[in-house]
């Protein structure tokens, strides 16, 4: 079963999350709801999103001052952040939202259709990650069982194990090399800059992981070949 992504939509008013679920449905994800700044800094206690819509007017703690406060916590700072407003401040609001850390910054009404594919690429970009991180750990395991079956002296097990385990990852991350690259073929130049960033990121760590993938094949003379970093 395919894992879903998690958005998390915040906004004061019920109505306007509910025109965001029915937006968003298309996309076939969980969709979380979060009637308050603070409530939606609860939520990212202890789940992953892909993405975040985060309306600016709320009463309380506004968007602006919670974007602020999951950019300061690490395990949320990298989670894009779209803002939404009903109001149209000019350029100086515009820039305190991009300074708060918002990918983007839409104003109400906004098209539906730009809404879903805008949420759709950060969606996209985050499941190929989930998968990236599957992978590594993977061979993570592989290595350090190859470790061990050379410190038993069991190298011929390990060669036959590790030629098989090999031939399975180098498929599952060759899967995901073509999805990551046709993802990125979408993004042109009219894209937002934060998502072509993000591909590139995910491109460049596929590269480390396929790198390290082949330094294991038999006769490479690559047994202690580093994986790349996951951040």
């Amino acid at each position: 079963m395919v894992q879903k992504a998690k958005i998390l939509l915040v906004d004061d008013r019920p109505e306007n999350l509910l025109a965001l679920e029915a937006i968003l449905s298309a996309l076939d994800q969980t969709l979380v709801r979060a009637s308050s700044g603070e409530e939606a800094l609860k939520a990212l206690l202890t789940d992953d999103f892909a993405v975040i819509l985060l309306d600016v007017q709320m009463p309380g703690m506004d968007g602006f001052e919670t974007a602020a406060h999951i950019k300061r916590r690490e395990r949320t700072r990298d989670i894009p952040i779209i803002f939404l407003t009903a109001i149209n401040h000019g350029p100086h609001h515009t820039f305190r939202g991009y300074a708060a850390g918002a990918v983007d910054y839409i104003s109400k009404p906004f098209d539906p259709w730009v809404l879903r594919a805008k949420v759709s690429v950060f969606v996209e970009l985050y499941m190929k990650n989930v998968q990236l991180r599957e992978q590594a750990s993977l061979l993570r395991l592989q290595l350090d069982n190859g470790a061990h079956a050379a410190a038993n002296g069991g190298g011929g097990v390990r060669e036959n194990g590790q030629t098989g385990l090999l031939t399975e990852l180098s498929a599952r991350l060759a899967s995901v090399e073509e999805h990551a690259e046709a993802l990125s073929k979408q993004l042109d130049d009219s894209a937002d800059a934060a998502a072509v960033a993000t591909a590139a990121h995910l491109e460049r760590k596929l590269s480390g992981l396929r790198r390290a993938l082949d330094a294991l094949e038999p006769g490479s003379g690559g047994s202690g070949a580093q994986l790349p970093s996951q951040n």
